[in-house]
């Protein structure tokens, strides 16, 4: 265990070993409603979920279960009272069902046709066990016509699905960043959300909000050798390829328009949610041009702005961390986790990605 410089109130300074008083510096243990250290590797106060560099055990040791199993946070920093400021799982719960009600875009019953085909077994190798397209109707017509999907289509051609080559966007796709967050802002879901993190605290404006959005979505960062070849939007809505495999691609939209051209052969399906209507979950198996994804789970007929903004919600209240919502009454659990080689603003982190996973 590496020992860490303390200052002690007296001034002088002492090794802190693991087993201390205090406990291991990488720990909120013993540090809950500790006050900010810029030379401390993570922190345990209010503020570390708004700038994503909480310890990894800060749930752990900085909350704690009411007799009927509902969380509850501690003081944290004497700004803002646990009872305002923590985001309990009860409530991403609730506010999760609430975005999920508010989706008027997502596709009705009869606006897509999927084709499942072979469900494939846990050992499934890669073989091309449904020798038709998955999608077998979608009703572009209406669908693609709204504005958050036309301006979310536009962004899909913007980047190079290669890890390690760099990505330099011209005026144009920039202001088409800008166009989309517009757009996904003036739906009721992404107003129920900022509503619901600015009565928490996290964010004062909805500019602040919608800034962020920006930066830890599109920001770019470097996956290989400082090329600055990758962002969360492209890794988690359009897919990357790193070492012959494909990583990220969780997105029904790109997934549809990729197979509509011939570029992407759907394999086979080894999880399908229990949902009856749209949006639904698939785990699926298929070839990117070329690459291969093993398991990759996707909302099918969502909004984009409803999986933007339960992405958001799940990395802003659990990053790094399974978040556990609900949508149509029945359990989400949404995976989160961030890039820590390198930040932007005040120390907030990236996203690294963000997937459903099966509750």
């Amino acid at each position: 265990m590496k020992t860490w410089a303390c200052l002690l109130l007296a001034g002088a300074f002492c090794s802190l070993a693991s087993g201390s008083l205090y406990g291991p510096p990488d720990s909120c243990k013993g540090r809950c409603n500790e006050k900010y250290n810029p030379k401390d590797v993570c922190h345990c106060n209010r503020k570390c979920e708004q700038y994503q560099n909480c310890c990894d055990d800060y749930h752990n040791h900085c909350q704690q279960a009411n007799a009927d199993g509902k969380e509850t946070g501690t003081v944290f920093d004497g700004e803002f009272s646990s009872s305002d400021d923590a985001i309990t799982n009860e409530e991403l719960q609730q506010t999760s069902e609430q975005l999920y009600q508010s989706d008027i875009n997502r596709a009705g019953e009869a606006d897509i046709t999927l084709n499942k085909q072979h469900l494939a077994s846990k050992n499934q190798e890669n073989q091309d066990q449904s020798p038709e397209p998955l999608f077998s109707y979608v009703n572009q017509e209406k669908l693609f016509s709204k504005p958050t999907y036309a301006s979310f289509i536009k962004l899909l051609d913007n980047y190079h699905k290669r890890v390690g080559t760099g990505e330099e966007f011209t005026s144009e796709q920039l202001k088409e960043q800008d166009n989309f967050l517009s757009e996904v802002m003036k739906t009721e879901v992404m107003k129920v959300l900022y509503k619901f993190l600015h009565n928490k605290h996290r964010y004062g404006t909805e500019a602040e909000f919608v800034a962020d959005l920006k930066e830890l979505w599109f920001g770019l960062y470097s996956r290989g050798n400082n090329e600055h070849d990758s962002s969360g939007f492209e890794h988690v809505f359009i897919g990357e390829v790193k070492k012959g495999k494909v990583s990220g691609f969780h997105n029904w939209i790109c997934f549809y328009l990729l197979e509509k051209q011939g570029i992407i052969n759907y394999f086979s399906h080894n999880y399908d949610g229990p949902w009856t209507s749209y949006p639904d979950v698939l785990g699926m198996q298929f070839n990117w041009d070329g690459f291969y994804k093993e398991v990759g789970t996707a909302f099918i007929g969502s909004s984009p702005e409803l999986e933007f903004g339960l992405y958001s919600l799940c990395f802003i209240a659990r990053p790094g961390k399974v978040c556990k919502l609900k949508i149509g009454d029945h359990d989400l659990g949404i995976q989160t986790y961030t890039w820590d080689k390198s930040t932007y603003g005040n120390g907030k982190k990236y996203i690294a990605t963000a997937y459903v996973v099966s509750p």
